[in-house]
């Protein structure tokens, strides 16, 4: 369980991302296979990046919590090149990044990219679901199509 990683662990399992105090629930999510974004306990929003109060109220009381990470694509891109990372080509075909409104609140965004679906068949308003692959020994968040979408 990701409880038991203590903050310099966290910080290794993730070295290519920088981790801080306001971050740190977040990639500990992770190592769960969860997706937690910080909540204000006064407005109830929520918010991401993570930040160390609420945009909205300026609340500093924010709680780590779970979303179900199901959405649709509000961007979507394809990259022809960047940085190295495990399962990214781009000699062989753009790759996708998208950014997901997900069905929590209007306006939460994650950016990832999709697994699971062919190139031509991303387009903005399709409906996805959280997955995760392993990237560089550790979870990493993606999204796939929602079956029958």
């Amino acid at each position: 369980m990701s409880e038991d990683v203590d903050d310099a662990a966290l910080i290794e399992r993730f070295p290519y991302v920088r981790i801080d105090h306001d971050s740190k629930h977040f990639y500990r999510g992770w190592l769960d296979e969860r997706l937690l974004f910080n909540r204000c306990d006064a407005c109830e929003r929520f918010h991401h990046p993570p930040k160390p109060v609420c945009p909205s109220c300026w609340c500093a009381s924010l709680t780590p919590t779970e979303v179900s990470g199901r959405g649709v694509i509000h961007l979507a891109m394809f990259l022809h090149q960047g940085p190295p990372a495990p399962g990214v080509d781009y000699a062989m075909a753009a790759h996708p990044v998208v950014a997901v409104e997900l069905e929590e609140q209007e306006g939460l965004r994650f950016t990832s990219t999709v697994i699971g679906c062919p190139r031509e068949a991303i387009r903005i308003g399709l409906p996805v679901e959280l997955g995760w692959v392993e990237r560089f020994g550790a979870p990493f968040p993606v999204f796939r199509p929602v079956e029958g979408s």
